[in-house]
């Protein structure tokens, strides 16, 4: 293993002992409010410090992009940048609902190098790096077979915060539900592409995301063999937020039966 992912692998294990422990007695947490819908506990802000902190200690010199503390003291330009989620769920967190996850990816130079998306729940460890494939608890995945869109199960995610993109999406998820073997929304969108990944859906689209949802997911789709774009079929989804994912024949007729439904807001 690469020793940046390595340490990757460390930190996202941290958090995840962190946000292990604090699952034991949900009662005690104290929620905040950032926006309409869109959560923080004392548990996000914890399993980002730790993340942070062995970083930091290996990789000073890095930029760091997080979800509840911004961006860095390092320019976003850097050489290298680490996209963090430290719990990427929330809400279905808050809730008991076990499907939350730890993101981490790298870039450098704006390219995706590494990634990892750890399942506290079950002790499930999905890592990759770029042009050595995409590993679970380091067991080689790929993604799945699927070839047909009727005959695929698909992942998505309903907006949340950016509700002038409902009607569209509602638009979609109409054709979705009748185009394909079934839809599926648990609520955690690097989790959802970690499982792709790893072959337990076949497509994925989602708008509106922020970086820290999609890089490390991302990265491992690629590397299990699968296709990854915005909107346009262009490789911009970071900064655009909207993001189809599957496997390659899936992929394309996917991206195809979104084109019609997309508005002068979802150009990419």
């Amino acid at each position: 293993m690469h020793p940046m992912l390595n340490t990757a692998v460390k930190a996202a294990r941290r958090a995840g002992h962190i946000i292990g422990r604090a699952s034991l007695d949900l009662g005690q947490l104290k929620v905040g409010i950032k926006q309409q819908n869109d959560f923080v506990t004392e548990v996000d802000r914890a399993a980002e410090a730790a993340i942070i902190e062995i970083l930091r200690e290996v990789y000073p010199s890095h930029a760091i992009l997080a979800e509840e503390s911004g961006h860095s003291d390092h320019p976003a330009d850097a050489e290298y940048q680490w996209i963090i989620d430290p719990l990427d769920g929330t809400t279905n967190f808050i809730h008991g609902f076990p499907q939350y996850a730890v993101s981490i990816a790298l870039v450098h130079k704006g390219v995706l190098t590494h990634a990892v998306v750890f399942d506290p729940n079950r002790n499930e460890l999905f890592t990759a790096s770029k042009g050595a494939g995409a590993f679970l608890n380091d067991k080689r995945i790929r993604v799945s077979r699927c070839a047909k869109l009727d005959e695929a199960l698909v992942g998505t995610g309903f907006p949340y915060r950016m509700f002038e993109h409902v009607d569209p999406y509602l638009a979609i998820f109409k054709e979705m539900t009748r185009r394909t073997a079934g839809v599926r929304r648990p609520g955690s969108a690097s989790l959802d592409l970690a499982w792709l990944a790893a072959g337990r859906i076949d497509g994925f689209w989602e708008f509106g995301l922020s970086p820290w949802d999609m890089a490390a997911g991302a990265l491992l789709i690629l590397e299990a063999g699968g296709l990854v774009s915005d909107l346009a079929g262009e490789g911009n989804y970071l900064k655009t937020g909207n993001i189809v994912a599957g496997t390659p024949k899936v992929f394309n007729q996917l991206l195809m039966a979104i084109q019609p439904h997309r508005t002068p807001a979802l150009k990419a």
